[in-house]
């Protein structure tokens, strides 16, 4: 059996993934570890969500960190502010038993004052979305001299989100730097475009479960129903889960404010996030559903990155998304960790080839339900 000791990870940091229930290290951890710790280089790593990638390349920036220097040695760069507090959540829980190292998540949708404050205290990585660093950057608010080295995290999404210019430009800034690593579930042509530009040649190239890159521990289901029954079958499901909480998936902002309005008005426990929101509404109602105060989370494909809630059963596709990417994002918010859990579509015989199409590209095999 691997561990982490033999990976070559500190016993200190070791104590910390233990207290965490981190004991075992996923594949894409084996893989990376090793490489990452015993040398300066680039890496492009690609795997699912939820394999642990931020232990993955987590871990040896911490090791790679010197916390007698008071400047920001490491910057990790994540397309949503969720994602950024993740991580440095997940980055202060890893040095409990080791010297202070210290993450600053820097993110828009907040007042940039606040973040400029924060910035002032000793800060060795810097976790921020890349049009808010580029702000601190022209302020001068930040200092990325001393960084040796840049992390993308879920580089897919940040193409996605629009941040193609904004990366450019930060890993230009940054191009002699002694590691580039980045790590993304999908290599869509963008992203393929930023490795050819800023990814030194020869460099690692780590692929897991090679063309799978959807959880195996996730079944993936569908039930045929007419549009016009649809929340009528996800009513029924939602009675027989008794306990479990999940996520369900629409497409659109009006389909996700019309469909949470039907389960409150059924009595279930339930919430939304769409791009209608204010941020500090999305705020209040993911700290609802993280704190399960909250049972079922409707939501637009703006929730289905960076959202890492322990133990959810299921996720729902009330409507089937519009890039086969983004069933790789969504169905990845549950089963994570090791654990198994169920991505069901709730289709119209029309849709049946729509499917098909998901199956194809990412290898996987749908069954019905009923």
């Amino acid at each position: 059996m691997r561990d982490f000791a033999s990976l070559g990870i500190h016993k200190s940091f070791i104590t910390g993934l233990s207290e965490l229930g981190i004991i075992e290290p996923t594949e894409i951890q084996a893989q990376v570890i090793p490489i990452l710790l015993k040398e300066n280089t680039d890496l492009v790593g690609q795997a699912q969500t939820g394999t642990g990638k931020t232990a993955a390349y987590g871990l040896p920036l911490l090791a790679k960190v010197d916390p007698a220097i008071n400047l920001p040695q490491g910057l990790i760069l994540c397309p949503t502010r969720e994602l950024s507090k993740q991580v440095a959540k997940q980055l202060f829980k890893f040095t409990k038993y080791t010297e202070k190292i210290f993450a600053e998540a820097v993110f828009g949708g907040e007042k940039i004052e606040k973040q400029i404050i924060a910035l002032r205290r000793p800060t060795h990585i810097v976790v921020a979305t890349p049009g808010r660093l580029i702000d601190l950057v022209r302020r001068k608010a930040v200092d990325i001299r001393q960084v040796h080295t840049v992390v993308m995290d879920e580089a897919d999404e940040m193409l996605s989100l629009g941040f193609k210019k904004e990366l450019d430009e930060i890993l230009t800034l940054l191009a002699s730097v002694k590691n580039k690593w980045l790590f993304s579930a999908t290599l869509p042509q963008g992203i393929k475009q930023i490795i050819n530009t800023h990814i030194r040649d020869g460099s690692y190239r780590i692929q897991i479960s090679g063309k799978n890159v959807v959880n195996k521990n996730i079944k993936h289901q569908f039930i045929y129903c007419e549009k016009t029954d649809k929340h009528l079958v996800l009513f029924q499901l939602l009675k027989n889960q008794k306990e479990n909480r999940g996520i369900i998936f629409c497409k659109t902002k009006n389909a996700t404010k019309t469909l949470v309005k039907q389960l409150i008005a059924k009595n279930f426990s339930a919430d939304a996030i769409h791009g209608d929101l204010l941020q500090k509404e999305r705020n209040k109602a993911m700290r609802a559903f993280k704190n399960e105060k909250v049972q079922f989370l409707v939501a637009t494909d703006l929730a289905a990155r960076g959202i890492d809630v322990q133990d959810l059963a299921f996720v729902y596709h009330f409507q089937l998304p519009d890039q086969v990417d983004y069933y790789t994002h969504r169905s990845g918010r549950t089963a994570r960790a090791g654990k198994e859990g169920i991505s069901l579509c709730l289709i119209t015989k029309k849709e049946r080839n729509d499917l098909k199409k998901i199956e194809n590209e990412l290898n996987i095999e749908f069954k019905q339900k009923w």
